[in-house]
């Protein structure tokens, strides 16, 4: 058996103590599907960074915390096709 390289938690100070009540939400436009939306809001912390709250407008639970360098890399490989399905 091989070891891992040790995880490094970078979010574990905020993961589920970010102050979601007053989050401004953003979603797509269009009518909401039966499955609902993915919903994105930008919350401030006390420890000064911004972090990406994510989550699907139908199930509240749970939220997925991403810092603003990991939201720029998924939003850059996003438009760069990254996630695209195969042909």
């Amino acid at each position: 058996m091989t070891e891992s390289a040790p995880i490094y938690d970078d979010k574990a100070h905020v993961r589920g103590k970010l102050d979601l009540r007053n989050a401004q939400w953003k979603r797509p436009p269009e009518p909401e599907p039966e499955d609902g939306h993915v919903e994105i809001a930008f919350i401030e912390h006390t420890d000064g960074a911004t972090y990406v709250a994510m989550r699907n407008s139908k199930q509240l639970e749970p939220v997925l915390t991403f810092t603003m360098a990991e939201w720029d890399a998924f939003v850059l490989g996003a438009k760069d096709g990254e996630f695209d399905e195969p042909w």
